[in-house]
């Protein structure tokens, strides 16, 4: 089996291209088993997928981390270094030197670990400058060797391009970018491309729904039906997109490539994005003490593959659908905007 790619950062920290998204033991797609959620870590890392993204607000995800990264050290096993990918996601309030190195004590804490490999800052309301001042504070303390990587998520390009002209490092802005949400495209991978910052993709898989399960089937509207927080989230998405009869036009683009390259719809979707510009890695969820953890990782796998190569056929098909769709920076705006009214 070849290595999983990775790829560096500015700030040195070589991460996986395919990398593990906690989202999912939020609270939000079912009960989460902390114990099991810590078990089923071991099989990601066994396939050489080491690196986990996680939150402040993920629930019981950087206790989780935590609790994982204890048993690796105490086992005395000679397991690959793991990286983790927090991010900081404060309230609106003063942003003091006090308050964010308390914020970041407590992830260091919950995480068991004496510095961060990666802080992704989110902040809600760009109207609220505040941001600049934690961004500020993050600076020193990436200075002082708590934080290796500085990052941001769901940030736009003129804000992207506010703070590193302040001469502030930005390592990655997380974003969402899938076949559906193209957005980045249209300014975030030109400034990112010219500022070496890594893109790290979110919902590149529509919550599941980008997979053969949805080939042919009618359309899901139901609670019963969309049964977790990204479903819904993501049919959403879709439905500003151009609707679930074009959707499954792209199905049928995806699965003829599918089959072409023997591999899987979500194989497809994901290498589709990892070869878009700029993008370093793409987030899948991997439902931790959730059940179906551990069954796609053969999918993330064989999607960041060298072997896999989508052909000039293959895009063609996918464009023919694409181009078909709503502009979506025209409907929503510029990356991370549908968090901001």
């Amino acid at each position: 089996m070849s290595p999983v790619p990775r790829v560096r950062l500015s700030g040195g920290l070589e991460i996986c291209r395919v990398l593990n998204g906690m989202w999912q033991v939020s609270g939000a797609h079912g009960a989460v088993d902390n114990a099991k959620a810590v078990e089923a870590m071991q099989a990601y890392v066994d396939a050489g997928l080491t690196t986990f993204d996680m939150a402040d607000i993920y629930g019981p995800a950087e206790e989780i981390f935590g609790r994982f990264n204890s048993q690796c050290k105490s086992s005395g096993n000679d397991i690959p270094a793991l990286q983790s990918l927090t991010k900081y996601v404060p309230r609106p309030e003063p942003m003091n030197r006090k308050v964010v190195e308390k914020a970041l004590q407590r992830s260091m804490t919950r995480m068991q670990v004496d510095s961060l490999d990666c802080v992704q800052f989110h902040w809600w309301d760009y109207k609220d400058k505040r941001y600049l001042d934690a961004l500020g504070h993050l600076a020193d303390m990436q200075q002082e060797g708590l934080i290796r990587e500085l990052a941001l998520t769901n940030f736009d390009t003129q804000r992207l391009e506010e703070i590193t002209s302040r001469g502030i490092r930005i390592s990655s802005n997380q974003v969402q970018y899938s076949l559906i949400d193209q957005r980045p495209v249209a300014k975030m991978e030109k400034f990112c491309l010219a500022n070496d910052i890594q893109l790290l993709t979110y919902g590149t898989l529509a919550g599941g729904l980008l997979s053969e399960r949805y080939l042919g089937k009618a359309e899901p509207t139901s609670r019963a039906e969309l049964y977790t927080a990204s479903l819904s989230k993501y049919k959403n998405m879709i439905n500003s997109w151009g609707g679930w009869s074009l959707f499954q036009d792209l199905l049928v683009a995806l699965e003829t490539a599918a089959k072409r390259h023997d591999c899987s719809v979500a194989s497809v979707a994901t290498r589709y994005v990892l070869d878009r510009p700029a993008v370093g890695g793409v987030i899948v969820g991997c439902r931790l003490g959730v059940a179906g953890a551990g069954q796609h990782i053969g999918d993330s796998l064989r999607s960041c593959s060298p072997d896999l190569k989508l052909t000039v056929e293959d895009h063609a098909a996918i464009t023919a659908v694409t181009r078909r769709s709503r502009d979506l920076v025209a409907l929503i705006g510029d990356c991370g905007d549908e968090y901001r009214s």
